[in-house]
């Protein structure tokens, strides 16, 4: 897949490796070094961006910030992000997934790894694609798993699995956005139900009944340490 990729860097060395390293792949590259400029940009931008790639700290306005109003603005709401971050705490990763990020990578990085992140995203986004153009049925297929939302009920191969609401709701939401690490809190919104209280500590628990359903296939459900869980996208 030959993208369009929008990298947000104020550092000219690494937007400069980035850059070369993705165009060699074929891609489209368009690098901004300023914040407030990329806001502009992506407003007024009339061709397609497949792929955001912003740095945390920026002058003008935040990698957060910006990633905040990608999620909130209609034409950019579904592309994946891939934030750069030389803040590594578990608590300023999750910031910037719970700002709507698909995935992270810390500074200094390996381009190896980076350009991994880079194609499991675009992949990711070819997997939400084709999830659009068969909403019609309401068939989410993943890996091994299926879901049909018209009739509430979840496969693993051609095992029916027999879940619960919240064990429901947490599958839909993963096989919705394969390949995303979805945090503990953006899951506690997911399965909130009214009145019901769930805390960090419930969604381990809904997470270990789901994989104790999906017996030899429990793996598909990753643990991303500190953060969250993600189904990952088909290779």
């Amino acid at each position: 897949m030959n993208a369009n990729i929008l990298i947000v860097e104020d550092e000219k060395d690494i937007s400069d490796i980035l850059s070369l390293q993705l165009k060699n792949k074929g891609h489209n590259v368009t690098v901004i070094a300023d914040g407030a400029e990329a806001l502009e940009q992506i407003q007024n931008n009339d061709h397609q961006t497949d792929l955001y790639i912003l740095d945390r700290m920026l002058p003008g306005t935040s990698g957060l910030e910006i990633c905040k109003f990608l999620r909130m603005f209609k034409k950019t709401k579904a592309m994946p992000i891939l934030m750069i971050t030389a803040m590594t705490r578990p608590e300023d990763i999750i910031e910037g997934l719970d700002a709507g990020a698909d995935d992270y990578i810390t500074k200094p990085f390996d381009t190896t790894i980076l350009m991994a992140r880079v194609r499991a995203l675009l992949r990711r986004a070819e997997v939400l694609q084709s999830n659009a153009e068969g909403i019609e049925n309401s068939l989410l297929t993943v890996n091994k798993l299926k879901v049909d939302t018209n009739q509430c009920k979840a496969w693993i191969e051609e095992r029916e699995l027999d879940l619960t609401l919240s064990e429901y709701k947490l599958l839909v939401s993963f096989l919705k956005q394969p390949g995303k690490v979805l945090t503990r809190n953006q899951l506690v919104e997911y399965i909130q139900d009214g009145p019901v209280h769930v805390t960090d500590r419930t969604i381990d628990t809904h997470i270990f009944g789901l994989r104790k359903k999906l017996k030899d296939y429990a793996k598909l459900i990753e643990t991303i340490r500190g953060i969250g869980y993600r189904v990952a996208a088909e290779s």
